[in-house]
């Protein structure tokens, strides 16, 4: 984009001047603005912005047209950039000496630029697909004990979906590092999730995200493991038809990551739904856990996958003991949750066989 941008056809810069400003414009000049040289102490920014020289009805206007540049720093993808910007447009104009902003655009891939200005809220149109909730299955176990070939068949097939997808790696490790940050900083992650406890519960939090802390300085050597991933794998998010057809929703937390989010966050869930039927790990909800551990690793060959599950476990268990999220779970249920999350925290890699002794069982 940055070379598109020194190139900016003139006639579709007029039209979309013309667009927001409502008079007639003729396109003077384009050039680009404070470019660091060598001998600057900061050769790297945010933006790229570029100085447009005009004329308004037949008087003299300049204006500075900047885009954000793709990196890290959370700016990996279009959508990040897309915030930035469009949270600059509304909140530029409402602190007092800062320079005005005129509008917010886009760029369409014809080259065409088009006015956003005026958007109050974004919104994603999907197609509807039929389907039941994976969620409705374990609920069905959860009251009447007794796992047909469909329940065992569904889990397998849901495991060999994730083997699939990651499959694909990807070559940015940034990425990576972002998911570690994001995890455990951002408002879905570790601390927002742990904002939203009770504030008797503070310094159990504060000590759970200490230890998360120095998990991800364990798992930054690891960004060689970044992986094509759907990022909120639960039973919730999963529909199924006949059979074991399926369809996911509700792709969250960027298209990369750490394979171990999305395993961590389906089987969690058998877990979840066995503490609450029996207080622990057992029968159809245990086999279906060993099992789906079992068959990833061995379809994958990814072993080390238990030597980073952890912090992904504990986000997971955090979610399931909160009380904004579920505030009808049994008290016993809670504390055995979170007895999970600070003992498997604390295991040098995750064991499948040891999850009641990490739930203080």
């Amino acid at each position: 984009m940055a070379n598109e941008m020194l190139n900016l056809d003139p006639d579709r810069l007029k039209r979309y001047l013309e667009s927001v400003l409502h008079e007639t414009v003729r396109v003077l000049g384009v050039d680009r603005l404070g470019e660091p040289g060598a001998e600057s102490l900061k050769t790297y920014g945010y933006g790229i912005p570029l100085r447009i020289r005009f004329e308004l009805s037949g008087r003299p206007h300049t204006a500075v047209l900047e885009t954000v540049r793709p990196g890290p720093f959370g700016h990996e993808h279009m959508s990040d950039r897309a915030q930035m910007q469009l949270w600059a447009h509304a909140a530029y104009n409402r602190l007092p000496r800062h320079v005005r902003s005129i509008d917010v655009g886009a760029f369409e891939r014809s080259g065409r630029m088009v006015s956003l200005g005026d958007v109050d809220e974004l919104f994603v149109l999907t197609e509807f697909v039929e389907g039941r909730a994976y969620a409705e299955d374990l609920q069905r176990l959860m009251s009447v004990p007794g796992m047909s070939a469909e329940d065992g068949a569904r889990s397998q097939v849901l495991c060999d979906y994730l083997a699939d997808i990651h499959s694909v790696a990807a070559p940015d490790r940034n990425l990576y590092f972002r998911r570690l940050r994001e995890l455990l900083g951002h408002g879905e992650g570790i601390m927002g999730i742990a904002d939203q406890y009770p504030s008797d519960q503070a310094s159990e939090l504060e000590d759970i995200e200490h230890r998360c802390l120095a998990w991800r300085w364990k798992l930054k050597p690891k960004a060689q493991r970044l992986r094509q991933v759907h990022g909120d794998f639960h039973p919730w998010n999963i529909l199924f038809r006949q059979g074991t057809d399926f369809t996911v929703l509700d792709r969250s937390r960027g298209e990369w990551g750490e394979p171990a989010d999305d395993v961590t966050s389906l089987t969690l869930n058998y877990l979840f739904f066995s503490i609450q039927r029996a207080g622990r790990l057992e029968g159809d909800f245990e086999a279906l856990f060993r099992s789906f551990w079992d068959r990833y690793i061995e379809k994958t060959g990814d072993a080390e996958i238990l030597n980073v599950a952890p912090p992904f476990f504990a986000f997971r268990g955090l979610v399931v003991a909160c009380p904004k999220w579920y505030p009808n779970l049994p008290e016993k249920s809670r504390r055995a949750m979170l007895a999970f999350v600070r003992n498997v925290l604390d295991a040098a890699a995750f064991e499948p066989h040891r999850v009641n002794s990490y739930c203080e069982i």
